[in-house]
């Protein structure tokens, strides 16, 4: 049987970083799991509090300031908009009840930030901070899944590959976090594989590829959700930075 049909009438999380890689990286898998039996979460590790902006944002949204609480706000507002289009009614940001661990109190992770060091690939920011996401400890972050996974009732656990999809720190991390929550959990770890790569690690014959155009609409609608960081021009994606290219809807999973 296939690792998509698997899915079906599974409790499935879904770990991410940021707000808009739900959509970015698996907009169209979420909306085929979301159309099946079962039940399917998200948890964002952080606010996307250093991510820059999109220029030419209309009203309030023009004059945010990346970092400031209005701008986290906006993002987390931008997240549910886009969460609602995919379908999904569960979500959790890590260090949050319910994914968090028993007897810590709350603790928000930010975002450890990046540069592109080349086309399409991203590296870690010069000044990361004490409360980033990459500076906590992988067991304190995934005691924090784990707790969620519970919670949830999971089955089984999505997240990025080895090499963060394009190397950014904080995709790294929620590899680690998320495959370590699993392993706590005795629960199977997929990863999901951007399409296009060669340069994944691991074993490429073993991703499993699946058609899921006919979610497109259902995923642009999400992406414009993300106005801060993201355009939508067709069947391609813009980001702040400049960088186009195509929505994904091929989609690679493979077991770790």
């Amino acid at each position: 049987m296939s690792l998509l049909l698997d899915l079906r009438g599974q409790n499935v999380v879904v770990a991410h970083a940021h707000p808009d890689d739900e959509t970015l990286a698996t907009g169209a898998l979420l909306a085929e799991i979301a159309s099946a039996p079962g039940e399917v979460h998200v948890v964002t590790a952080t606010r996307g509090e250093r991510g820059e902006l999109m220029p030419g944002l209309p009203g309030r949204a023009a004059d945010l300031v990346p970092g400031s609480w209005s701008y986290v706000a906006y993002r987390e507002g931008e997240l549910a908009a886009a969460l609602s289009a995919l379908g999904i009614r569960h979500h959790a940001f890590l260090g949050q009840p319910p994914a968090r661990a028993e007897g810590l109190p709350s603790r928000s992770y930010a975002d450890s930030g990046m540069r592109w060091v080349s086309p399409g690939v991203a590296g870690p920011a010069a000044d990361v901070g004490a409360d980033a996401f990459t500076a906590a400890g992988v067991g304190e972050a995934a005691g924090d899944l784990a707790a969620y996974l519970r919670a949830a009732d999971a089955d089984l656990v999505i997240s990025y590959d080895a090499g963060g999809g394009y190397h950014h720190p904080d995709h790294v991390r929620m590899h680690e976090v998320a495959k370590t929550a699993a392993r706590e959990c005795g629960l199977t770890f997929l990863e999901v594989i951007p399409p296009g790569r060669d340069d994944i690690p691991g074993d490429l014959d073993t991703i499993e590829w699946t058609d899921l155009s006919r979610h497109l609409p259902t995923v642009q609608a999400a992406l414009r959700a993300h106005a801060s960081q993201v355009q939508v021009e067709g069947g391609d994606v813009v980001h702040v930075g400049g960088q186009r290219e195509p929505i994904v809807t091929r989609v690679g999973l493979r077991r770790a």
